[in-house]
């Protein structure tokens, strides 16, 4: 499985390569691939401190892929803001992330981690401490993620 991150400078740039150039190279590529799953996520906030599309500096990412409940959308949020992002900014291995919005009540956290060592720190029980003082469980339909190590010959 490979995932692949793109970020735009907008989204007048991103409807222009959908518009002059995708089909053209979705075509090129056509077989080296199967079961593709493409979602475009606005960015609401940073995770940590000032995120920018680069990865010279992590060797894992941590994406989490959240469907929430529409009542519960907005607690979800700030729960982020107050909860989450506090405690991934204390964990020393975290370098900054992201946190996104899709249409249909849906949110992308992404997290940059120095290595899998100092991610596994912060994920033990501290996080299980957080799931509960956010509420997670009533905001959350459906939750799905990875933990992905960069190949750096890929980053482009």
């Amino acid at each position: 499985m490979a995932h692949i991150f793109a970020f735009w400078e907008s989204r007048a740039f991103y409807d222009s390569f959908m518009a002059r150039s995708h089909d053209r190279l979705a075509a090129s590529q056509a077989g080296t691939f199967k079961d593709s799953q493409v979602k475009l996520f606005d960015y609401r906030f940073d995770v940590k401190t000032g995120f920018e599309p680069r990865f010279t500096d992590a060797d894992l990412l941590r994406v989490a892929l959240c469907r929430v409940h529409e009542e519960r959308a907005e607690h979800f949020t700030l729960m982020q803001e107050k909860v989450w992002n506090p405690a991934m900014a204390g964990s020393p291995g975290m370098i900054r992330g992201l946190f996104g919005e899709a249409p249909g009540h849906e949110f992308l956290v992404l997290s940059m981690w120095r290595s899998a060592a100092e991610h596994g720190k912060y994920r033990t029980e501290r996080v299980e401490r957080l799931a509960l003082r956010a509420q997670i469980e009533a905001d959350v339909a459906a939750l799905t993620g990875d933990i992905v190590e960069l190949e750096p010959t890929w980053t482009v």
